[in-house]
């Protein structure tokens, strides 16, 4: 398949990470439908080599991947506390307030918009996976269910809303149309308003191993060398970052309009030339990354392998779609893995696309007694060795594979 970069349109020719094929990493398999077939799809990431950005190729529709989703923000005690902290923050520095106008674009379940709510903020919700809308709505978010985009943006202008304040975290890079999405921020965003973007980051992807956070849901994946690129296409400067430590390693960014008198902060300056010391405006500094992975997959395996020899028991914490990704490119299923369990109701008494191990309620590790439990959403292990941590009651042990195979 010729692809062309989603921003830049220049012809695509050289490959990131070539991951084989994978299912859809959140498409969950009911009972009833084990002895069904599933798609497995190319999982290729390619970069431009004019704009740097990382991309997968459209297998699948935004609608077919997002128009029913399994994945609800407020089962992560930690995802909450940093949404509550972002409310608190912004509101003080940014005067949000009960005259102010908040739009959160994939607003999911209204996991951050509930806090803008309890101020008396106005809250405008979009996302588009009608059943995690409807727990928004619940909660008594005003929730609009529909993809974002210029059109779009236009509609709420003309209805005559339109927002001090823009959110987006966690959507970017699941966006096909990536200058609709960007375009439609631009106008859906008050002459003086902000926006703040959250989204991995793509250094971090590479220095610490993070291939499994790559899967179909996720389009692109950004340095901030490649998102200022796409905002300033969109009569939009960035002016301020923020290092987070979400998601494994996040970038927050600030951006209003060119015209606005927001002054370009130092933060920015000094994120760019970080960038530019460790050359991640060039082609060349993103072509060794498959090595490092392939390393983790014989890791992986190694540990599993040697687990099994001795008899131990093994299941896993987590349902999330970068495990699966993990699971998939590796060949893992119950030979090795058990099961795993979730917090999330909607995927509780499922089975794992591709290696189809099932998941269970987190009661089931105490009647296992597991050896170890495999942490597949590394990125809030601590968070669940605290919740966990009566397994070492039986000398049960944690373990995560990423950025390297460590037991807890």
């Amino acid at each position: 398949m010729s692809a062309s970069c989603r921003f830049c349109g220049k012809k695509l020719s050289d490959t990131f990470i070539d991951l084989g094929v994978s299912p859809l990493s959140n498409s969950y398999i009911d009972y009833d439908k084990l002895d069904y077939g599933e798609v497995f799809l190319p999982l290729k990431a390619n970069i431009c080599r004019e704009c740097l950005l990382v991309q997968l190729d459209e297998y699948e529709s935004p609608e077919g991947i997002f128009s029913e989703y399994a994945y609800l923000s407020s089962y992560s005690d930690s995802w909450l506390r940093h949404a509550r902290d972002y409310v608190d923050k912004v509101s003080k520095e940014f005067g949000i307030d009960k005259n102010s106008q908040v739009v959160e674009l994939a607003s999911n379940d209204g996991y951050l918009l509930q806090y803008f709510k309890q101020m008396g903020v106005p809250a405008l919700g979009i996302e588009p996976a009608a059943n995690v809308a409807e727990v928004a709505r619940n909660k008594g978010i005003d929730t609009i269910v529909e993809f974002f985009g210029k059109e779009l943006a236009l509609k709420l202008k003309i209805q005559g809303i339109q927002a001090d304040l823009i959110v987006a975290n966690n959507v970017l890079a699941h966006v096909p149309d990536l200058n609709s999405f960007v375009g439609g921020m631009d106008i859906l965003l008050k002459e003086n308003g902000i926006i703040t973007v959250e989204f991995p980051y793509l250094l971090n992807l590479i220095d610490y191993n993070q291939f499994d956070t790559i899967y179909h849901e996720h389009f692109s994946y950004f340095s901030f060398y490649t998102v200022n690129k796409v905002f300033a296409a969109h009569n939009m400067k960035l002016f301020r970052v923020e290092l987070l430590e979400t998601h494994g390693g996040s970038l927050r960014i600030y951006a209003c309009h060119k015209s606005s008198s927001q002054e370009v902060e130092k933060s920015v300056f000094e994120l760019d030339k970080y960038e530019q010391e460790r050359h991640a405006d060039t082609l060349a500094f993103y072509m060794s990354f498959k090595d490092h992975v392939e390393k983790i997959k014989a890791d992986t395996l190694s540990f599993l392998i040697e687990a099994k020899r001795q008899g131990k028991r093994v299941c896993a914490y987590g349902a999330p779609a970068k495990g699966n990704t993990l699971l998939n490119y590796c060949g893992i299923g119950t030979e090795f893995i058990k099961f795993t369990v979730d917090r999330n109701p909607l995927k509780q008494n499922t089975y794992l696309p591709g290696s189809r191990i099932p998941v269970f309620h987190p009661d089931k590790i105490r009647e296992f007694r597991p050896d170890y439990v495999v942490i597949l959403p590394w990125n809030i292990k601590d968070e669940i060795i605290q919740q966990e941590s009566k397994i070492r009651d039986w000398g049960g042990k944690f373990v995560i594979f990423i950025p390297e195979t460590e037991i807890l």
